[in-house]
């Protein structure tokens, strides 16, 4: 509407022709855009479930700020934009107005007839492109050698799940050998809300905290990796004031349970984002036979312990439990007339007691449970005299028809898909993602696999396998959203040809999403993926209005090669701008934690993608329609 003010048009045309000219390329490039999240939208995976307003929230906004661009902002424009051939005022910064000149991007004065692409900056600019247009096989290769480059290089990006979570909270879990007691968790739980007092003195970096014993924390948001009620088990929520006090705390506690004695496991994580994955570097180890299973998970153990940036290498279950063997003399135990499910009946009632009554206290109802004295229940030897009643009404002690035997026996046993199966975690408390040290673990764990016993495997899990079950979901609705961006591109452009040219033009943002990843150390995820989608978008928006200006410019009788510079030309002020300001609008969420590596693959990709849609859509349309040099 601006350019054609400038070129003369009375202000109610211009504002026409805005709404004529763009709005439809832009809903198509709009609609591209949404249908980039197609895929996120329909994935069948928690990490469908948990990315699933990010496509109803981009779908709403985008179309409705597409019914204020062609709109909203023409009637804006209509009552706001001043003219531009009025006289005007003189600058308050006459520098930069001289500058501007000297550079061709000034106006001339007011009242002055003038071509709006006559400056210097856009000759410099239309000779760049007709230069591009006559050389456009050379243009055509860099570009495609700088996409293969891009992909190459995204190996030495960092891969990533999701992000680090902005919430202040830290989870501290606490997990004692199997077998251990209630009262050793409650002394281990004790010891370290000892060590926060103090620390709270020392450093003042904790607000409070909340303490569940024998059980895992509820559910208080989507991500948490619940656990299972467990007398060896305990866990911490601990809030602190701010970002920099919880990494400090944080650090604190790794340092504390680094040096701690053996017997308590610590995991102090923060809060996780997207699917819940707990240790972030798994191995799962599969087989019938315990003791072949043991020694197969050792191994992956010990070359886990290879890698330095691992921490707090653990199984989920290994550990032996101590316990009580009783081997039932039967032909004693039929002489005094006792059965097996008689002994079996005293032991739960001396051990574990039964509800003998119930106490109601108001609205409430307490059993009262009859068992053993504490002495009995504690103490495994006093296990031999426990009283049986016998059919004679006598009682005779356990020993006289049992042999009592202390053993060690697995605790727990974990099955998955009914098979046994022990899994090898470790913490990563660096800054060194998950998926890179699984990638440097890999030769080590395929040796340990090649002598692997028929029946025995081992997956890796985590969050390398979490992020491969995304990506697989995501990938699943893959070709409906290329079906329907061909479909949208049809309706708009109404040639295979030209449907083909676009389409080249989306992955080129890779180019810069590598780039500018790779420089600011930034690791590609979910988020940069997420990124990465509607980066096709926005690039393909940008190519379908380029394609339809070009178009329009061959109806209106210019020649083929005209066409394609000057609308290259006229196009770019309105593409120029709109990727600058949405690089800008990503500056602030740059730093972010959770949206940092989204605004860094956007930011790059934008730059790069659109320098390249200027240059390379240009060469390759003259070099598709075969336009000669002239």
């Amino acid at each position: 509407m601006w350019v054609k003010m400038e070129q003369g048009w009375e202000r109610t045309r211009a504002a026409s022709f805005a709404f004529v000219s763009t709005a439809g390329p832009m809903l198509s490039g709009t609609l591209v855009t949404v249908a980039g999240f197609i895929p996120i939208a329909i994935a069948r995976s928690a990490t469908g479930e948990y990315a699933f307003s990010f496509f109803q929230v981009n779908a709403i906004a985008l179309l409705i700020s597409w019914l204020a661009a062609v709109v909203a902002i023409p009637w804006l424009g209509y009552k706001l934009l001043p003219d531009p051939r009025a006289p005007r005022p003189p600058s308050r910064f006459p520098r930069v107005a001289r500058l501007a000149q000297r550079l061709g991007l000034g106006a001339p004065a007011h009242g002055e007839d003038h071509d709006v692409y006559g400056t210097p900056f856009y000759q410099r600019f239309r000779r760049l492109v007709a230069w591009c247009v006559a050389h456009r096989w050379r243009v055509v290769v860099a570009t495609a050698l700088a996409f293969v480059l891009a992909i190459y290089g995204m190996q030495h990006v960092q891969k990533q799940f999701f992000p680090n979570s902005t919430r202040l909270e830290l989870n501290v879990e606490l997990r004692l050998q199997e077998g251990a007691s209630l009262l050793a968790t409650e002394r281990a739980v004790a010891e370290l809300e000892d060590w926060l007092a103090a620390d709270r003195a020392e450093h003042g970096q904790l607000s409070h905290y909340i303490t569940w014993v024998g059980s895992g924390v509820p559910r208080y948001y989507l991500a948490l990796d619940q656990q299972l009620p467990a007398a060896n088990l305990a866990q911490f929520v601990i809030v602190t004031p701010g970002i920099a006090e919880r990494e400090a705390l944080r650090q604190r506690l790794i340092d504390f349970y680094a040096a701690h004695p053996a017997g308590v496991r610590a995991n102090i994580g923060r809060i996780e984002n997207g699917p819940p994955v707990g240790y972030p570097v798994q191995y799962r180890v599969s087989g019938e036979d315990i003791e072949v299973l043991r020694a197969l998970a050792e191994r992956v153990a010990a070359r886990m312990r290879d890698d330095a940036r691992l921490s707090n290498i653990n199984f989920d279950w290994y550990e032996q439990s101590k316990a009580v063997r009783i081997e039932i003399d039967q032909d004693k135990a039929r002489l005094l007339g006792i059965s097996s499910q008689d002994i079996a009946q005293l032991l739960a009632l001396s051990l574990q007691g039964q509800p003998a009554t119930t106490l109601r206290e108001g609205d409430k109802r307490v059993d009262v449970v009859l068992r053993a004295a504490g002495d009995t229940r504690l103490h495994p030897e006093q296990l031999a005299s426990l009283m049986l009643p016998t059919v004679s009404g006598k009682s005779v002690p356990l020993a006289q028809v049992a042999h009592l035997t202390p053993v060690f026996e697995p605790g727990l046993i974990w099955r998955r898909d009914r098979v046994p199966t022990i899994t090898v975690r470790a913490n990563l408390y660096g800054n060194t993602q998950p998926a890179t040290v699984v990638d440097a673990l890999q030769p080590g764990i395929d040796a340990i696999r090649a002598e692997l016993p028929s029946g025995y495997q081992i997956a890796t899990g985590g969050s390398v396998e979490e992020s491969a079950k995304g990506g697989r979901s995501v990938a699943a609705g893959l070709p409906v959203f290329i079906l329907a961006v061909i479909t949208i591109l049809m309706i708009q452009l109404q040639n295979v040809s030209r449907v083909i040219m676009v389409l080249l033009t989306a992955p080129l943002g890779i180019i810069g999403v590598v780039l500018f990843l790779w420089v600011s150390g930034k690791p590609f995820g979910f988020m940069a993926l997420l990124g990465t989608i509607a980066l096709f978008g926005m690039v393909m928006r940008n190519s379908v209005i380029l394609v339809d200006q070009i178009e329009q410019d061959l109806a209106a009788g210019k020649a083929r090669t005209e066409a394609i510079v000057e609308s290259t030309v006229r196009r770019l002020r309105p593409i120029a701008l709109t990727a600058a300001a949405a690089v800008l609008a990503m500056v602030p969420l740059s730093r972010n934690d959770f949206f940092g590596p989204m605004a860094i693959a956007i930011m790059g990709g934008l730059i790069v993608a659109t320098a390249l849609t200027l240059f390379f859509l240009p060469a390759l349309y003259a070099a598709w329609y075969k336009v000669g040099r002239g």
